[in-house]
């Protein structure tokens, strides 16, 4: 069970990017995140793993505060909770291969790391990650060789080798043509299957409605809505993107 309670940012002791947020996620579940752009979503996801610092309140994870983790449990922490940019972010010069076993440096000895050394087991789980994604081919190929919709599932399969428990995907198709993110949401609805919590930032609704368990919607900061994507209606819409908002899906 994640627990987001009373969770706030402010930037520059002036924005207020989160503002009282509060809910609850079951292991397992598929949720989605939504709002417009500068709502907070990319802000709350980063608070989760603390990559941003909140301001006030409490990240719970399996009876654990995250926001009070010393720095050495913060890094257990995050080796369980995986992390998908929307620009992939990648080593875009390296191989596909050393792209997928960055996401072993918290497991491994930071002195190999540096050398391009990894265990022979963490070799042959990011060939097994590489295949689950279909891009087995391309292990030694440079990443800015790849299409975006590649170098996104290598960013999947990077976050894979974490062993998460909890997948954070930042607007992970915000870059994608139609087709392709489709592709890509069915790669984050499949970790459903092993009981991995997906938190994920989506701006279209349709994607929302056809992947989403549940959605919560922000709105400056504050939560607006929480529950099934079915029940976002016309008014529900307005609501959470405003009037001028055109609806996709």
């Amino acid at each position: 069970m994640l627990e987001i309670k009373n969770l706030s940012k402010i930037y520059d002791n002036t924005v207020l990017a989160l503002d009282d947020v509060s809910f609850e996620v079951p292991q397992g579940q598929f949720l989605a995140v939504v709002g417009l752009s500068g709502s907070g979503k990319s802000t709350l996801l980063r608070c989760i793993n603390r990559l941003i610092e909140p301001t006030g309140g409490q990240i719970i994870w399996d009876g654990v505060d995250v926001t009070a983790a010393l720095p050495e449990d913060l890094r257990r922490i995050r080796r369980r909770i995986g992390m998908i940019f929307q620009h992939f972010n990648l080593v875009q010069r390296s191989p596909v291969m050393t792209n997928v076993l960055s996401g072993r440096l918290g497991y491994t000895n930071p002195f190999w790391s540096l050398i391009n050394r990894f265990p022979k087991d963490d070799v042959a789980m990011a060939l097994r990650q590489l295949e689950r994604v279909g891009l087995e081919e391309k292990a030694y190929t440079r990443a800015d060789e790849l299409s975006g919709g590649q170098q996104q599932r290598v960013g999947i399969a990077r976050a894979l080798m974490q062993e998460p428990a909890i997948m954070l995907a930042d607007e992970p198709v915000a870059s994608l043509d139609p087709v392709l993110a489709h592709s890509i949401m069915q790669y984050l609805e499949k970790l459903k299957e092993e009981n991995i919590t997906v938190i994920c930032s989506l701006h279209f609704l349709d994607l929302v409605q056809r992947y989403a368990d549940r959605a919560v919607a922000l709105k400056d900061g504050k939560v607006v809505f929480d529950g099934h994507p079915s029940e976002i209606d016309d008014k529900r819409f307005e609501e959470i993107y405003g009037e001028e908002a055109q609806r996709i899906g």
